[in-house]
């Protein structure tokens, strides 16, 4: 396994082909360059976008954000519990976007997330 996590751009198109690993977790913002992604994905190696892998945190603090409105605090073990849920989902939808468009996990995310705020949207009543 691959975890850039220090800085943008350092998987590029020029090194991508070099990088001998089966997973590659981005734990930085933006580590693969767009370009790189296709050339990843061609020589088998699983990319787990920085904003899937980043996305834990956020959604803990969204978990604090709802525990605080309420001044009602769930314990530890559900608040892991329902990250793993939620997390576990995102990974498995964006895998099947995947696999169902055929493209690598980056725009497979990006597809899914694009889904969701149209939906959300279009939910809301602000576009017809």
């Amino acid at each position: 396994m691959l975890f850039p996590s220090a800085a943008e751009s350092l998987i590029t198109v020029e090194n991508a082909p070099r990088i001998k690993v089966r997973f590659v977790a981005e734990l930085a913002n933006g580590p693969t360059t767009f370009d790189a992604d296709p050339i990843l994905d061609d020589n088998g190696v699983t990319v787990l976008p920085d904003f899937l892998c980043n996305a834990g945190g956020v959604t803990v603090s969204y978990f604090e954000q709802v525990q605080n409105a309420y001044n009602f605090y769930w314990p530890r073990d559900e608040i892991i519990n329902m990250l793993d849920q939620k997390m576990t989902r995102a990974f498995a939808e964006m895998r099947q976007m995947a696999q169902a468009r055929r493209v690598h996990n980056r725009l497979a995310a990006f597809i899914v997330a694009v889904q969701r705020v149209a939906e959300a949207v279009a939910l809301r009543g602000w576009v017809k």
